[in-house]
């Protein structure tokens, strides 16, 4: 597929999409290849002014659509959802231009955000609520649900396709309308989903997209706006921490997905085969790009050595470079300084006493860091704190289980984690142990639009995906019914 063509044909520089408009603006900005750090688009860059007309727009079209039948809805989310698993190719060719991923990777991660819009059109039609006899007697009480009104979607670079649709799906289900700001690093993603929509036959002004550089000011002005009453934001725990002070200003309902810092276990019957292939998943799908990528590897002392030859042999293996080659399976990280930052993360993890038990090769040009195995890392190292969000895999080794679920549960992340052991009730007793809202038991993955998706602690409030996702963008009402 011809990129180039794809990304002109977007026409990213009027990128702006509001009331089903595409328009330009006073600026640009410039989208970066990772691989190459080329420019590969220049994007409309929306201001505070775009905001405001988004929101009127979201505004306009939210009684109709909110009218609409869970039928009409349901059908329109399934042409999504078939015209995205259509276009899997051109949409792979975007997400590879300016995410840097691998084909696999980007061709898998449209799967899956194609996936939720099959997922909430299914649930769209599924309103549930409830009747009863009060307590006292003399009434009934009707339960329902409404749409909570006009959600603003703030969504980051790591997963352009899958959080963008993610946050759309079920607004849409549920009747709400939306205006969504995707990362500035990967805005093309989110425009051509807003075409598919748009051909589906999602109604002008229900979704509207606002590409940005100045994302505090567009997403302040939407929190100030007493139109919007849904903040639903992935991204760093810091950023959400700034963005819950600004919705309890009006008590705007919010849903976080922020930062994790996950935990992938090993215990001495684990099978040693199986995970260290859920440990290649875990840790290197996207490069390591993800807020459910494993951080720490705590591996039993007894079979530490067999787990570090095995999963070492894997990561020297591992063919990193750019998207264009096919045989690529982990790209680059999406820009200069992420790269700079988890190399920096590996030289003072080394400095602190570790070793690199394995690497891969990697380019020397764009923005590679190469997979790196370390071994001989503390407990209490400096590397095991914080997201390292790359391909960076540091092995810690336990002998007492105590000992390790207080190393496991000692951040302030609880998001998710991995357990692989022999006894599938000893994996569910240690998941039980766990403060993490996902663990995958004997298995690398554990996002799936059926699950709800979210964490504990500073990871996040409430939940994506499942049933309660679209009741994330509901408001709960009930009638009491003079009866007697």
């Amino acid at each position: 597929m011809n990129t180039q063509k794809v990304i002109a044909e977007l026409d990213a520089k009027h990128g702006i999409v509001i009331d089903g408009q595409a328009r330009g603006a006073a600026n640009t900005f410039e989208v970066h290849d990772p691989a190459t750090g080329r420019t590969v688009a220049e994007v409309a860059d929306g201001t505070a002014a775009a905001a405001r007309s988004a929101v009127d727009a979201a505004h306009r079209a939210f009684p109709g659509w909110a009218k609409t039948s869970p039928r009409q809805r349901s059908d329109i989310l399934r042409r999504v959802f078939d015209l995205m698993i259509a276009d899997t190719e051109r949409l792979t060719a975007l997400i590879c231009a300016e995410n840097g991923k691998s084909q696999a990777d980007a061709r898998a991660e449209v799967g899956y955000a194609a996936e939720f819009f099959r997922w909430f059109s299914e649930e769209a039609v599924r309103t549930d609520g409830a009747y009863g006899v009060s307590p006292a007697g003399g009434t009934r009480t009707v339960v329902t649900h409404k749409p909570v009104g006009v959600a603003a979607l703030v969504t980051p670079w790591n997963f352009p396709a899958a959080m963008a649709t993610r946050k759309i799906a079920p607004a849409l289900a549920a009747g709400c309308t939306v205006v969504l700001k995707p990362a500035a690093e990967t805005p093309l993603t989110a425009l051509a989903i807003a075409g598919i929509l748009s051909a589906a036959g999602v109604p002008d002004g229900v979704v509207n997209l606002v590409p940005t550089t100045d994302a505090a000011g567009v997403v302040e002005n939407w929190l100030s706006d007493d139109r919007v009453r849904k903040m639903s934001f992935t991204g760093s725990t810091g950023v959400g921490r700034v963005l819950l002070k600004q919705a309890a200003e009006r008590i705007v309902n919010a849903s976080m997905e922020l930062g994790g810092n996950a935990p992938f276990i090993v215990t001495a019957d684990a099978d040693v085969d199986a995970a260290i292939a859920g440990a290649m998943v875990a840790k290197f799908r996207g490069g390591g790009q993800a807020c459910t990528a494993a951080n720490r590897f705590y591996v039993h002392a007894s079979v530490v050595d067999e787990f570090v030859a095995g999963f070492g042999a894997e990561v020297s293996a591992l063919r990193v470079g750019p998207a264009s080659d096919s045989a690529s399976q982990i790209g680059p990280l999406v820009s200069e300084r992420a790269a700079q930052r988890v190399a920096a993360a590996i030289d003072a993890a080394v400095a602190d006493g570790a070793v690199v038990a394995a690497q891969a090769q990697a380019p020397t040009a764009g923005w590679f860091v190469a997979p790196t195995l370390l071994t001989g890392v503390a407990p209490d190292a400096a590397i095991l704190a914080d997201e390292i969000f790359g391909p960076v895999a540091p092995v810690v080794v336990w002998n007492d289980e105590d000992e390790l679920l207080r190393w496991a549960n000692d951040t302030e992340y609880g998001l998710a984690a991995y357990v692989y052991a022999g006894r599938l009730q000893d994996a569910v007793r240690l998941a039980e142990a766990l403060d993490a809202g996902m663990v995958g038991i004997n298995r690398g993955v554990v996002s799936d639009p059926s699950t709800p998706f979210g964490g504990m602690k500073q990871s996040g409030l409430g939940r994506e995906g499942a049933r309660i996702g679209m009741h994330e963008f509901q408001e709960t009402q009930y009638f009491s019914v003079a009866f007697d």
